[in-house]
């Protein structure tokens, strides 16, 4: 056996422990609730996308429901002009979204007066706060960033520039002649750039799908992709790709895919539809560390079946199998006693770590740390296979400790906090019976007991049940000390007991709302899979009082 791997670690021994361990009976009425709404919710809990909402009123004026679309694009205006959750770094693509948008119907429809003076107005504080900005950012790492950003300010340009005055007199000073500039660090030509490559290899990357609309005003007709329900599971997607695609089909197939997706969300829509297999891959494993109540393992073990395939899992309809939700179902049915061969990750794997999908720029710890977790997972049951796997094991763990930050955290491109980062490295690390990943551990509790709030919460932009549910998971690694209490245990009893009473509030709270910290053209909040999180860690502080 390799050094690497010590069977029947705390993290395994937690996670198969559901059909024996008896639960509080509050605790196993949430989890039990919170499995039956996701296994009788066909699309997944996630809020409408502001960004995306404005693409589709943008792009596809056929499609009905745009006065809601209007309605909400002008509610949703923050006071300082812009658009979106998160500070405003975050703000830059929703904004210059709702501001194209709002241009594009002034310029398309003619509205009437009333809604033409308000959205004229929306637009006018939306290009001012776009000016206010931080002209160089740091940008965040959202999905297709550096495509969506330049091709938005090129279409509010061009309603700038191509629009006679008289046409949109509700503008007030914005005429023709007002430029909005490309952000520094994006480029003005990387939407062509990359369109040009598309055409030269003869059609469009899988990967491109999910943000096709900003490449899909540079692409030839005969360069279309051909689309099954939504294309990359991208509402906005879809209505550029009905736009740039000539054929009536086309947007009879989009208007169908539109009009489900606008029932489901009232007239709106999300960055991803369904996201049934993340949240339910996501929400199951949360759930099992603690123990999932017996009566909910026979639909966990059914979404297991459902959702793997040996080919390798994708994340939603349209989207491309990736190492991330292939690794989670592998962790999840092995959580539930279903191991299953983790032969599908090989296919991610490029000598170091894994790439989360075929085709990736930048690495993901997070993806690699749910790996980690689910080989370990497998070898709990299967231990013959430690030579096999035994050397991936070590190498993807040796990959995630040199990712570690100098101040103990790990960030990662799916998510604002490093919250979630370091809690999924800290759990893959903490029980491999090594010396470094204990020290990596470590020092991640250091940092967490470092920076909680007065509160008694964490979080990076302010305290969230969220990001407490995953600090409080980084110190429950911690061992205690059976001879005495040190210091370090008092601490960590003092920052756990301040926790555990910041989440029962925010848990009675009915106006408590889980902010958007998770990537992906934007931000966006999972509920199911948060509320999970948060059960999970309520769960496991109620447990270490004995």
């Amino acid at each position: 056996m390799n050094e690497w791997y010590e069977p029947g670690g705390a993290a395994v021994a937690l996670a198969t422990a559901g059909e024996d361990q008896p639960a509080d009976d509050t605790r196993t009425d949430e989890a039990t609730h919170l499995i039956a709404a996701v296994d009788a919710d066909g699309w997944g809990r996630v809020r409408p996308s502001l960004y995306e909402t404005a693409r589709v009123l943008s792009t596809a004026p056929w499609l009905p429901g745009g006065r809601t679309r209007v309605d909400h694009l002008i509610s949703e205006q923050a006071p300082d002009g812009s658009w979106g959750e998160g500070p405003a770094p975050y703000r830059l693509l929703p904004t210059l979204s709702a501001v194209e948008a709002a241009l594009a119907v002034l310029r398309r429809d003619k509205p009437a007066d009333d809604t033409a003076n308000r959205l004229a107005a929306a637009a006018a504080r939306g290009l001012a706060a776009l000016r206010a900005l931080p002209p160089a950012g740091p940008w965040p790492d959202t999905a297709a960033a550096e495509i969506l950003v330049p091709g938005l300010v090129a279409a509010i340009n061009e309603h700038l520039d191509q629009t006679p005055v008289g046409d949109l007199p509700h503008l007030g000073p914005w005429h023709r002649g007002t430029r909005t500039e490309v952000p520094r660090g994006y480029h003005a030509a990387a939407p062509e750039a990359v369109a040009r490559r598309c055409q030269a290899a003869g059609g469009i990357p899988f990967k491109l799908h999910h943000t096709f609309e900003g490449v899909a005003g540079y692409l030839p007709h005969t360069l279309m992709p051909t689309v099954d329900g939504l294309l990359g599971s991208s509402p906005a997607a879809t209505a550029a790709w009905a736009a740039a695609a000539p054929s009536p089909g086309s947007r009879q197939h989009a208007a169908r895919e539109l009009t489900a997706v606008a029932q489901r969300y009232g007239g709106l829509f999300p960055e991803a539809a369904p996201i049934t297999v993340f949240e339910r891959l996501w929400v199951a494993a949360a759930l099992a560390r603690p123990g999932l109540p017996p009566s909910c393992l026979p639909t966990v073990r059914t979404w297991v079946d459902r959702i793997f395939d040996p080919e390798g899992v994708r994340g939603a309809p349209g989207l491309m199998v990736d190492a991330d939700d292939t690794a989670m179902a592998l962790l999840v049915a092995a959580l539930v006693d279903q191991p299953l061969d983790p032969a599908p990750l090989a296919m991610f794997d490029n000598g170091r770590h894994y790439d989360c999908y075929i085709g990736e720029d930048t690495g993901s710890v997070t993806a690699n740390a749910h790996a980690l977790q689910a080989l370990q997972a497998g070898l709990h049951h299967r231990p013959e296979a430690g030579a096999t796997y035994g050397p991936t094991v070590r190498r993807v763990a040796d990959w995630l400790i040199e990712q570690q930050q100098p101040a103990g955290y790990w960030p990662d491109k799916w998510h604002a906090s490093p919250y979630y980062a370091t809690e999924r490295c800290v759990t893959a690390l903490s029980s491999l019976g090594d010396p470094r990943g204990r020290k990596a551990a470590e020092a991640a509790a250091d940092w967490v007991l470092a920076s909680q709030h007065d509160d008694g919460s964490w979080g990076i932009w302010g305290g969230t049940a969220e990001e407490t549910a995953y600090a409080v998971k980084i110190l429950l690694t911690q061992p205690r000390h059976a001879e005495h209490a040190d210091a370090l245990d008092r601490a960590l009893d003092r920052a756990l007991s301040r926790a555990e009473t910041f989440l029962h509030e925010t848990a009675h709270n009915p106006d408590h709302r889980h902010p958007a910290l998770w990537h992906d053209k934007t931000l966006y909040a999972p509920e199911a899979m948060i509320q999970a999180e948060v059960i999970a860690a309520r769960e496991a502080l109620r447990t270490r009082h004995g």
